[in-house]
């Protein structure tokens, strides 16, 4: 697996200060979620000013050219490509410009119906340098603002949309947040000493010394300017359909979502582990670096002793990162080593995060098993990933997918486990303390939120047309609120 791209949008009060330093440590901090480009739009008041580049942060970005980026608002991104291929050209903010005003966008997820809206704009005499949807969501934008105000051109570009999207975008001096209706990627609000924040996650925030207001609601939009910040709720969404896993990989787990610490997650999701798949074990080892947290969860609730078996050479990308098959198995071999001492004559139980193909996971029983190990069980803490997914993270097809067409002692035999358990669904949504209803969980169910050809669809308990007119007094008590609460926080 692989999650699609970090956001982040800034806008300070005082015009004689510069963004840019601190998107680049904004997206620094959101570097797990994209590893092969980057980059940061600004304004200056007059112009916008861009950069992008491929590769980590620290390679796209030098302090000459940071300097160069001169202004108090700004919006950054960190990509892995779900759609469009990896070229500078598809890397992000994307540029759209039109009369006397200039789009810059960064897109964290995935529309399904991209490919439909791409052709009618292209029927219509519209011209793509890219191949991103983001570029498509750009098009719309520059088509609805030359009819409406911000909000009501916003809406009407939602309508059209079907997908997850959490956007940062810049139109001239103003930022705009923008989390589509069912809140599918995350996207939250901060508050700064001289301006406010949107970001992917709360450690983003946590990089400039923010503080963290909240989540944004599914259909809302946050517009920031001038260092101030006005919420308004485009769209009436009955239920969120957050993506499950977020809370089970992708997001650090330092993050805060939906008021949950990540960590704390995590640690329950091993406690439950423990409880529904307990093991005859000398130690609890992690596979690293995501399964530690899960680990000392289930070392906590089983009493089984925990100590590292498995280190990982911290110079190397997460395997799932890398663009194709043979790419990540060079990156096993490189990036994780036994420590024979730990493990020789243990029974151990090995805890990660996911199973997607096994391949990798096969690899790492064999190198625990060739150090010595009497027993490895694997436990993981998701359930069986059963179905792609299409909503912003790029993984396997379902035919990659081992569990899709594997019991689970079919895949335990498959990766050569002296036992395999996975954590139940419902064990998942206890650890994570949100209604099951509130989460995207087609990847692990076939069910999927949105209408996806060929797919099932739980479509019917979600209205995602209630699009209500704009309400000025609405909007005002929002912004009311939010700045008082920002305001209290700073």
């Amino acid at each position: 697996m692989r999650d699609a791209c970090g956001v982040v949008g800034i806008s300070l009060g005082d015009t004689n200060k510069s963004v840019a330093k601190r998107i680049y440590y904004a997206l620094h901090a959101l570097q797990h979620r994209g590893q092969e480009a980057a980059g940061i739009c600004v304004h200056d008041g007059k112009s916008i000013h861009s950069y992008r580049g491929l590769g980590l942060v620290t390679e796209v970005f030098t302090n000459a050219q940071i300097e160069l980026l001169r202004g108090p608002v700004g919006i950054g991104h960190v990509r892995y490509p779900t759609s469009g291929a990896h070229t500078l050209e598809n890397s992000q903010p994307i540029l759209v410009k039109y009369r006397d005003t200039t789009i810059a966008i960064a897109h964290n997820g995935n529309l399904v119906n991209s490919g439909e809206l791409r052709s009618e704009l292209e029927g219509a005499g519209d011209i793509f340098s890219t191949t991103s949807d983001t570029e498509v969501i750009a098009h719309l934008l520059v088509k609805e603002i030359q009819r409406y105000d911000l909000a009501d051109a916003m809406r009407a570009v939602m309508r059209r949309l079907v997908g997850s999207y959490s956007l940062a975008i810049m139109c001239n001096d103003t930022v705009i947040g923008l989390r589509d209706p069912l809140g599918i990627k995350p996207l939250c609000i901060g508050a700064l000493d001289d301006g406010f924040m949107v970001a992917s996650e709360s450690v983003a925030i946590d990089a400039l010394n923010g503080r963290l207001i909240r989540d944004v609601a599914p259909g809302e939009m946050v517009v920031l300017k001038d260092g101030g910040m006005k919420c308004i709720r485009l769209v009436n969404s009955p239920k969120p359909a957050h993506c499950i896993f977020e809370y089970v990989y992708f997001a650090r787990p330092d993050s805060i979502m939906d008021t949950k610490l990540i960590y704390d997650v995590r640690v329950n999701i091993g406690c439950i582990l423990a409880d529904e798949h307990p093991a005859d074990a000398d130690i609890v080892s992690p596979i690293p670096d995501s399964g530690i947290t899960m680990a000392v969860g289930y070392h906590q609730r089983s009493g089984i002793r925990y100590k590292e078996c498995l280190m990982k050479n911290r110079y190397v990308g997460r395997t799932f990162i890398m663009p194709d098959q043979s790419m990540r198995e060079a990156a096993v071999r490189m990036k994780m080593n036994t420590i024979r001492p730990n493990i020789e004559g243990q029974r151990i139980v090995l805890v990660d995060d996911s199973i997607v193909r096994g391949t990798t996971s096969r690899r790492i029983v064999k190198m625990v098993k060739d150090a010595g190990a009497r027993k490895v069980h694997v436990r993981i803490g998701s359930p069986p990933i059963i179905a792609p997914c299409y909503l912003g993270i790029d993984m396997a097809t379902r035919d990659e997918l081992i569990a899709a067409h594997k019991t689970v002692a079919g895949v335990e035999t498959v990766i050569d486990a002296d036992s395999l358990g996975y954590v139940s669904l419902e064990g998942l949504i206890k650890a994570i303390g949100l209604p099951e209803d509130h989460f995207c969980t087609g990847c692990l169910t076939g069910i999927y939120p949105l209408e996806i050809p060929g797919e099932k669809c739980v479509i019917s308990q979600r209205r995602l047309t209630d699009f209500p007119p704009r309400d000025e007094e609405q909007d005002d008590a929002e912004e009311g609120d939010d700045e008082a609460e920002a305001n209290e926080d700073a």
